[in-house]
């Protein structure tokens, strides 16, 4: 069965949106936090209130083990929403009274996780793999 170019292509962009995102925000962001979790624990961003330690975990969570998921293309649109919620905090209201330079970031991480949620993995997918 030959497959159309336009869903390959539509699956291919998926992989890139995947990779690029959730590569970056483990590898960039959520690995250094992860590394770095005792000099950062006392004195995390607690922007809702949860206590700066506690803040840290759900950020990990969301930036390490649902970023590695996404990544990987397993569970793909329930594991986009931690990064989802965790972006519109940092950008809403950690960074909410800072310039838009300053949130622009996590405004595109949010965005690009935004579409993972309604796009799913692709094909080229553990979730594909492993449902088929």
């Amino acid at each position: 069965m030959l497959l159309n170019s336009e869903e390959v292509s539509n699956d291919l962009g998926v992989l890139v949106l995947r990779i690029s995102a959730a590569g970056t925000l483990f590898w960039q962001h959520g690995w250094p936090k992860l590394m770095h979790f005792s000099e950062k624990v006392d004195h995390f961003s607690d922007p809702i209130g949860l206590g700066p330690a506690f803040s840290l975990v759900l950020i990990l969570i969301a930036e390490v083990l649902c970023s590695a998921l996404v990544l990987l293309g397993l569970w793909t649109r329930l594991t986009t929403i931690p990064p989802i919620i965790g972006m519109a905090v940092a950008a809403f209201l950690a960074h909410g009274d800072d310039p838009f330079a300053k949130k622009e970031l996590a405004v595109l991480y949010m965005a690009a996780f935004i579409a993972l949620f309604f796009t799913g993995s692709g094909r080229f997918s553990l979730d594909r793999l492993k449902f088929q």
